[in-house]
Parts: structure tokens; sequence; C-alpha cells
């Protein structure tokens, strides 16, 4: 799979000293700079220590099969901003040629904060996957609801709050299936929108946020 991270420093330069130094126990394979420079820090067969705790998929060693992309950029502790294109652009070619080597399906592009939504927030509501779904890069569905009726928030409970954990497992989150919308749920709908609607990250289950975990498992389920 590959994993896409947001370096979360001040500086690239911030960033590059802390994953080449071995005392911080924290590496990657690559670090896009903002001007779109992409240099690799470890080779793609060898593990890297960018995942932390996290599972996908019922996995929990992400580290042992995911390729690790740092992007710069400050992130929401240090002025969190839009991705320069030209950053962008160079993400998008490194992907597609990571995803060729290694036959990486469109659904194993994720999200640092899809593997770990109760720690992760990373590479956020700004980075644009659509953009990189339009390239050949990932999965996208853009919802075309007009009328954006809440279904579920947090303190649901019930067989549609089971139905609605299960969707998320079975796309590959980590959650438990225990009809109860706790903080747990809240956590792993808001790591979902910021990949999948990232217009409104609130935590709470509406219409668009529904029908586009629908589709995507759909497109996953059937191939295509």
């Amino acid at each position: 799979m590959l994993l896409l991270h947001y370096t979360g420093m001040r500086t690239g330069a911030a960033a590059l000293a802390r994953l080449t130094d071995p005392a911080s126990e924290v590496s990657a394979h690559y670090v896009v700079e903002e001007d779109g420079e992409i240099i690799q820090l470890v080779p793609e067969a060898r593990r890297a220590w960018h995942a932390g705790r996290g599972s996908w998929q019922g996995r929990e060693d992400v580290n042992s099969r995911a390729i690790g992309i740092e992007i710069v950029n400050p992130g929401h502790e240090h002025g969190y901003r839009p991705f320069p294109q030209r950053q962008i652009d160079a993400v998008i070619e490194l992907c597609k040629d990571c995803g060729n080597r290694w036959s990486i399906l469109p659904q194993l592009v994720l999200a640092h904060s899809d593997i770990a939504p109760a720690r992760k927030e990373d590479p956020g509501e700004l980075f644009p996957w659509d953009q990189l779904f339009s390239a050949g890069v990932g999965l996208w569905f853009a919802s075309k609801h007009k009328q954006n009726k809440a279904l579920l928030a947090e303190g649901d409970r019930g067989a549609a709050v089971a139905a609605y954990q299960s969707q998320l497992a079975a796309y590959g989150y980590g959650i438990r299936n225990d009809g109860i919308f706790g903080p747990e749920t809240a956590s792993v709908t808001r790591a979902f929108q910021r990949h999948f609607r990232p217009v409104r990250v609130d935590g709470c289950v509406d219409q668009e946020t529904g029908e586009v975990l629908t589709q995507l498992l759909q497109t996953v389920q059937t191939g295509g």
C-alpha cells in the first residue's frame, strides 16, 4: 500500500533532519518538498518507520506493507496550508511509479489518518485526493446530494449504527461493530471525511457521507 503523510513540522529542512536522525526512530521512503523535489530516504523494499500504531483491513503492522511518502507541509499544529500544485504533481508521479512497480490497488492509496484515525489527521482535508484520482491514483467518488440530511451522530445506537460500522470495516478501517456511535466511530468518520468528503469534517454521518462510503465500497467489491 501507499501511505501519504504530511511532515507536520515548520520547515522541510527540519523534517528531513528528523527523518534522517536514528535517535528519532522515525523514517519514510520518500519526502516530497514544496517545490516538487523528491528525496528518497529508504529503499522501497525495506521497512520504514512512518505509520506507527494503526491498522488497515485487520492488519496492524502497516509499516511492513506500506511505502511511506512524507509531503512537506507544516500541518495543523504549525499553520496548515494548501499544497502547491508543483508538489501535488510530483506526488502524483511518484504514486504512479510506486503503484506500477508494486501493483498497488487504488483502494490501498491511503492517508495516515485512515490507518490511525484516533491519532492522526494527515495529510488532512486540504490534500486534493480528487486531483490524484483524476490522474489515475487512488479512489474517489463525487456525491451530487443537494440536500444533505443528518443521519447518525455521536450518542446514537442501534442497527443503523452497526450497519454503518460494518461498511467502514469492510472498506478497511479499524473499528468495532458494537452498534454504538461513540468517540471511536466519530474519529473514524472524521478520517473518512478528511479523505473522501473534505468539505465538512464533523464526524457525523449525513446523506453525502453515507453515499460516498456506499459507492466506494461497491467499487472495491465489484472491482471497478
